[in-house]
């Protein structure tokens, strides 16, 4: 595994958790996640001015992606409006690794090594041990299965976007594909989120939130830059499973300022994935 590419994940991931974060932390977050989507496409249009469009062979990547991106974004103002962060982002980017060894298997041809399995292993269990205590509740409780279900169809949508934009990056300009993505994704998100809150709500989330709203947006197209260029060069599978860091950021985040709980086997899964990747990054 190329370690730039290890290094562009981990950025990816650290900026990918703190825009997770900011939108949980938002109290209208479906509102919050269509201005950041808005402010993201707006900024990507602009710059598509000077890169110019991706060729014609990915333009069916891109809106296939869009369509995918644009559920997962509603999927997970879902998940957070009624779970706790620190229970569906862990499942949620913990599974979607596993699912994309799968899919890079049988469309990419991807063979990985024995060393790459363990430390896929490693990734895609820690991630979820980090977030075992809120999924099984507290004692005598039951599981929160339908956060489970929720976060594991985050996980599905994840892995399939993941497969598309890595199939096309690694067989045309990166930006360009990208901007184009994030130009169309409000084109879904927006008319949904407007029909059912209204515009009134849009606004007034603008004039209290602006430099959050501006902040998510920014960070949200970084991040997935980053990793877009490392799916460019490296094996999809590692890759996937690499970005998915982001999971423990957030667990530690959730627990740093949301008083989210954190306990011994959340410290024990965030070394498990840790040493995982660096089993990759060694041995594969």
């Amino acid at each position: 595994m190329p370690i730039p590419a290890i290094l562009l994940l981990f950025l990816s991931a650290s900026m990918h958790a703190v825009w997770n974060f900011l939108l949980k932390n938002a109290q209208e977050k479906y509102i919050a996640m269509g201005w950041q989507v808005i402010l993201s496409g707006i900024l990507s249009f602009v710059i598509l001015f000077f890169t110019g469009l991706p060729p014609r062979s990915m333009w069916l990547f891109a809106i296939t992606s869009m369509t995918l991106e644009a559920i997962y974004f509603i999927l997970l103002c879902i998940a957070y409006s009624d779970h706790d962060f620190s229970l569906v982002y862990p499942i949620a980017r913990g599974a979607a690794p596993a699912l994309l060894v799968l899919w890079s298997a049988i469309f990419l041809h991807e063979r990985l090594t024995a060393g790459g399995y363990l430390g896929l292993a490693m990734i895609t269990g820690g991630i979820i041990l980090n977030g075992a205590t809120t999924l099984l509740g507290k004692p005598g409780e039951k599981p929160h299965l339908k956060g489970i279900l929720t976060a594991l169809s985050v996980s599905l949508v994840i892995s399939i976007y993941t497969l598309i934009d890595g199939t096309a990056v690694k067989n045309g300009p990166t930006l360009p594909y990208a901007l184009s993505m994030f130009t169309m994704v409000p084109m879904v998100t927006t008319p949904y989120l407007a029909r059912r809150y209204g515009w009134s709500h849009f606004a007034e989330t603008w004039r209290s939130s602006r430099v959050y709203l501006l902040t998510g947006g920014g960070l949200g197209i970084v991040a997935y830059l980053l990793a877009l260029y490392a799916y460019s060069f490296a094996p999809l599978s590692y890759s996937g499973a690499i970005r998915e860091v982001s999971a423990v950021i957030g667990a530690f985040l959730g627990w740093r300022f949301l008083k989210e709980q954190m306990g011994g086997i959340r410290v024990v899964g965030s070394v498990i994935v840790f040493a995982g990747v660096m089993i990759i990054a060694l041995l594969g």
